[in-house]
């Protein structure tokens, strides 16, 4: 691809287990968990300077610019490539923060995948997904772009294929931070392992839900008030809660009915990545 613009999608994604199986020296939780992307994204777009600098044009409130996960995705891919090209960078924001649909990690893997074809450096999608790593440990999910068992830290991965419902998710108002679930006191770690089947046979349980609801009774709230009309689930750590449907008139009906409470919208089930669609990688 020669191109000196992208615009490309940030795909979010639903975890749909997460289990907590073990904790490492470091401090590193050990995982369960299965990716789902859904089709609500974020947009970058990418335009690439011959002068070398790396800019964002959007940057989020809050976020310094060197902590922004695209900034550092484009520094860590130019670092390791020798590349003389730079970067402008602009983010049209949909996914929302501290939501659990992996907004950050998913913008960061769009930038290095985008700035793959758009400086030509050539790197495989398995050496972008060890960059990925450096970067968050969800990254790599998002540049490998098919739905996912992870294991370990959530860096082994193995593809798998799931039925593509349609989702209803709801957005609390809250923002939940990671590092205080995982770091939570009440937070069971040596929850016992199981396999693939066990998760198709119906094992979907997140082991952060106990410690989420009593932190942010919000989130529990809208499990209850989605659990009106199907089984009801928290993404990641949250704070967004969604629940399945094989019919997209239901799942709008039930959507419609929450609107006057929550912000809420519906989205497919995608077992590939709308990004890799785009870069024509599947």
């Amino acid at each position: 691809m020669d191109a000196e613009v992208l615009r490309l999608p940030a795909p979010a994604k639903l975890n749909l287990m997460l289990r907590i199986v073990g904790r490492r020296d470091d401090g590193y939780h050990l995982l369960q968990t299965v990716f789902q992307f859904i089709d609500r994204c974020d947009w970058i777009t990418l335009r690439r300077r011959s002068d070398g600098r790396i800019r964002l044009l959007s940057p989020l409130p809050g976020v310094p610019e060197e902590q922004d996960l695209t900034v550092r995705a484009a520094q860590l891919l130019r670092r390791v490539t020798d590349v003389e090209y730079g970067v402008e960078i602009e983010i049209e924001k949909n996914l929302p923060m501290g939501g659990g649909l992996g907004g950050g990690s998913s913008d960061a893997a769009t930038a290095l995948l985008g700035l793959n074809a758009l400086w030509r450096t050539g790197l495989s999608l398995q050496d972008l997904m060890v960059l990925g790593l450096q970067l968050g440990a969800d990254v790599p999910v998002f540049v490998n772009g098919c739905s996912t068992w992870a294991e370990g830290v959530g860096e082994v991965l193995t593809p798998l294929e799931l039925p593509e419902p349609w989702y209803v998710v709801v957005v609390p108002s809250c923002h939940v931070a990671t590092a205080q679930i995982f770091s939570a006191p009440g937070l069971t770690r040596n929850n016992k392992p199981i396999k693939i089947a066990d998760f198709l046979a119906g094992q979907q349980e997140n082991h952060c839900l106990p410690v989420v609801s009593e932190l942010y009774p919000e989130v529990g709230v809208a499990l209850s008030s989605l659990g009106r009309f199907a089984p009801a689930r928290l993404t990641g750590t949250g704070a967004c809660v969604f629940a399945a449907f094989s019919d997209e008139a239901d799942a709008r009906a039930a959507a419609m009915t929450l609107e006057s409470e929550w912000s809420v919208f519906v989205a497919r089930g995608r077992n590939r990545s709308a990004l890799h669609q785009a870069l024509k990688l599947v």
